[in-house]
């Protein structure tokens, strides 16, 4: 299956990242190269460096940007300054962070992240480490009970997570479409009918396999710390918990005094790092919904270093 991937919010993300040619630039979530292509056009003398975890996407990546010179590294992106200082850069003008799974990943029913088809239960990113399956069959109850709720902000985490624990007494659970038929039968009918009840269960269970808002957190503070003045990270969110923790670390960097408003003169000698370059997230246009319906839930937040 050829790894492709329709880029959200492509020139909105772009024009956000302000490039100059001659800048440092990293694409943290290259997937097929759709960001990373539009950022190696319009340099001339500069630098791009191109992360990503998964090993087919690197590979299509490679592909698409034949014609540039990009530095690619197979890491995750919370590994950004240690890729970095092992590459001898200390700095960069920009950080690009698009982090929706790519269509190959949700479309490739090998890769079992959907519960669209019947596949393995796997929805590794980087295709190593603890799985799915793992997941759903060595967690204890409360434990699962633990995940829904705060990855998946699952309503009916309970049910779900008891239902999950009697069927593999019985035999472990090993497919997408096994776990699908447990959540389905595990929320009421009326859940059932008025839609796809699975959607929150898998999207938790893959932001623990994957440990994606550990990863989002550390690679936000270290991709600030390796920002130059003026530099910009330029960040796409698919759900709330991604946006939260990206709108909030981003407040943090822009906010000064922090003393009670009752003190005379400052002593925190807090000032501000950044600011916001759109106050408000920019979403997609109603053509670009029209055309790809996967971005009705990005949110772009643009930060610049002070």
């Amino acid at each position: 299956m050829k790894f492709s991937h329709k880029s959200v919010l492509l020139n909105e993300s772009i024009e956000g990242l302000d490039i100059k040619p001659d800048g440092i630039y990293a694409d943290c979530t290259t997937g097929g190269g759709g960001h990373s292509f539009e950022i190696a056009k319009r340099l001339i003398n500069g630098r791009l460096i191109c992360f990503d975890q998964d090993k087919e996407a690197i590979a299509a990546a490679k592909e698409r940007l034949k014609d540039y010179s990009p530095i690619f590294v197979n890491r995750n992106f919370a590994q950004i300054r240690e890729s970095f200082s092992e590459l001898g850069i200390n700095s960069l003008n920009g950080i690009m962070m698009d982090l929706g799974v790519s269509s190959y990943q949700l479309d490739n029913r090998e890769r079992g992240f959907s519960y669209h088809d019947d596949a393995p239960l796997d929805m590794r990113m980087s295709g190593s480490g603890e799985s799915a399956k793992d997941v759903v069959n060595e967690y204890e109850q409360e434990m699962l009970i633990r995940i829904l709720q705060k990855y998946g902000e699952e309503k009916y985490a309970v049910s779900i997570a008891k239902g999950i624990v009697k069927a593999r007494e019985q035999a472990p659970i090993e497919t997408t479409s096994q776990l699908a038929e447990i959540i389905r039968t595990n929320v009421p009918a009326k859940v059932r009918n008025e839609k796809n009840p699975c959607r929150k269960t898998f999207q938790a269970i893959r932001i623990e396999v994957n440990h994606e808002l550990e990863v989002l957190e550390k690679g936000i503070a270290d991709g600030f710390e390796l920002l130059e003045g003026g530099g910009r990270m330029v960040i796409i969110t698919f759900h709330s918990l991604e946006d939260r923790i990206v709108k909030n670390a981003f407040k943090e960097y822009c906010t000064g005094c922090t003393c009670p408003p009752e003190f005379p003169v400052c002593i925190c000698g807090k000032t501000p790092r950044a600011i916001q370059v759109n106050k408000k997230p920019i979403t997609a246009s109603d053509d670009e919904l029209e055309e790809n319906p996967r971005s009705r839930s990005a949110k772009l937040r643009i930060l610049q270093k002070l």
